[in-house]
């Protein structure tokens, strides 16, 4: 009998080391060589320069409809060479990532928001949608993280730091809440609900992908981060489900995706009544295309993301930096990686740092936060504490803000025609606008070849009392994505009064239309003139 308690002593005293050296949230300890982790950092990285480029030739030329077998996706020697040089700005959404790396490089782990936030509000590339309203916003009062947030900036569900996220799960192997801290600093920034949990999806399953040898698994877990209630991660189960539902049939997928409500974009001003979207709900779904149907082959996984649609050269990017993180750098291909070795050595636009440089800087964030994070780091190996993900608080942009109806000139019948205005500014005669509900969203901005020195300032009235007067910068780079903009408005019927403060000699001020917004969902009227 003494002998039975003593060995059952032992076996207990075994299990309590076991779970402590697990800790108590379940994490365990993965042991990989320096070599190794520096492979997956750097398969991480030219994932992205690989799948951003070969989805490059159709960003956004596909919307709402798959792009056909027929169309053919060009790889060659000469192509990434090519949109480095004539078309650098390919690259937004890795150099994007590399402001906010130069910054840990530059002030350490523990950098403030403030720091990521000036340093992006100030570089000299161009923005957009929520990138480019967060910018406004910092550069006239608005300081992160209220720049990002859905009262200020209309585009807070847009994709923009999902596509720019990697950074954070890049720098935090296995530790998925470290990845989850970054992001959440960084990712407020431009984004608030939805659109920040894309990032942060995204840069959990960078962080995972360290860990995992099972992209299915991976895509699961990963989720547990977003909170169950958002609908992202409604959408993303969807998608889960719709992969099981059609295993062997993308297609079918992408197809339940369009006739779901994701499809739809309610609050871009850009996707309202519009088959573009650049809600990050939908394209992160064409990132789980990607992952979940190209079961780890690489061309599989870019090629479904990207013909998928919408954006679809960032979301091959995101697809193809997660699984070769996974599977690491000597993995790729000849084909595959012969193209992007002549520029590793080149400095991305607005930048002054390579492949080659931010395959090093990130190797060097990710030791730092593994013994941050209680892991060690050896002269040839590393000991990393893998932790079970958390969720997130949940936080939902624009709650019972919904459009209701669009007024807009006659659109032009192509892409490259000439965009009509429903009223143009061009001396202080105030214009006025009726609508009705709770918000209202103008769209439009300066005319061109106006003084880059130049700041409009157009005086917005509701109901004959000053609301804000909106700041126009002529200069592209700082120009604000609406001329105005408040879903908070007391519901009812009212007249908008908008007059240009300071007009120049052959200046206009244009308003191709408006989007008036309810309480209540219902169909969305659209008026053309």
């Amino acid at each position: 009998m003494k002998r039975i308690s003593f060995v059952m002593l032992i076996a207990v005293s075994m299990f309590i080391l076991a779970a402590c050296s697990t800790g108590s949230t379940g994490e365990r300890t993965v042991t990989m060589t320096k070599a190794e982790l520096l492979n997956k950092v750097k398969g991480g990285w030219a994932g992205q320069a690989i799948g951003v480029t070969y989805g490059g030739p159709t960003e956004f030329r596909y919307l709402g409809r798959m792009i056909p077998d027929s169309v053919e996706l060009r790889w060659d020697n000469e192509l990434v060479t090519f949109f480095y040089d004539k078309f650098p700005g390919l690259y937004d959404d890795i150099y994007m990532d590399l402001t906010f790396v130069d910054i840990f490089e530059k002030e350490g782990l523990d950098a403030p928001i403030e720091s990521f936030a000036n340093a992006f509000a100030n570089a000299d590339y161009m923005l957009w949608h929520a990138n480019q309203a967060a910018r406004y916003n910092i550069l006239n009062g608005i300081p992160a993280p209220e720049s990002g947030h859905w009262k200020n900036n209309m585009h807070a569900d847009d994709i923009d730091f999902q596509i720019e996220a990697d950074f954070a799960g890049l720098m935090a192997p296995g530790m998925v809440n470290a990845a989850g801290i970054y992001a959440d600093r960084i990712g407020h920034i431009m984004n608030y609900g939805d659109g920040f949990y894309g990032g942060a999806y995204v840069a959990a399953m960078y962080s995972l992908a360290y860990v995992y040898d099972d992209v299915y698994q991976l895509v699961i877990d990963a989720l547990e981060v977003i909170p169950a209630e958002s609908n992202y991660y409604k959408c993303m189960q969807d998608v889960i489900a719709f992969h099981k539902q059609y295993p062997d049939d993308w297609k079918k997928a992408w197809q339940a995706i369009e006739d779901s409500e994701w499809a739809i974009d309610l609050h871009c001003p850009d996707g309202i009544n519009s088959p573009f979207n650049i809600d990050a709900t939908v394209n992160s779904a064409y990132v789980l295309l990607g992952l979940l149907y190209g079961e780890g082959d690489l061309k599989l996984t870019m090629d479904i993301s990207t013909r998928a649609g919408q954006d679809s050269d960032c979301n091959p990017a995101t697809a193809a930096g997660i699984l070769l993180t996974m599977q690491g750098y000597d993995s790729i291909s000849d084909y595959w990686i012969d193209p992007i070795k002549p520029v590793e050595d080149r400095d991305f636009a607005y930048t002054t740092i390579s492949l080659n440089d931010v395959y090093d800087m990130s190797y060097r964030h990710a030791l730092k936060v593994i013994e941050k994070y209680g892991g060690t780091v050896g002269e040839e190996t590393v000991e990393i504490k893998v932790q079970s993900p958390e969720t997130l608080a949940l936080e939902v942009a624009f709650p019972n803000v919904y459009p209701s109806k669009v007024t807009q000139a006659t659109p032009p019948a192509n892409r490259r025609g000439k965009r009509e205005m429903l009223m143009t500014l061009d001396s202080d005669a105030p214009v006025s606008i009726e609508f009705s509900g709770i918000g209202l969203v103008v769209r439009g901005g300066l005319g061109r070849d106006m003084d880059e020195e130049y700041v409009g300032e157009l005086e917005v009235s509701i109901d004959g009392k000053v609301d804000r007067v909106v700041k126009l910068p002529a200069d592209y780079r700082k120009r604000t994505a609406e001329l105005y903009w408040n879903v908070e408005i007391p519901d009812g019927d009212h007249t908008a009064s908008l007059k240009w403060l300071n007009p120049i000699e052959g200046g206009t001020i244009g308003i191709p239309g408006y989007v008036e917004f309810s309480s209540q969902k219902s169909e969305i009227e659209v008026i053309t003139k």
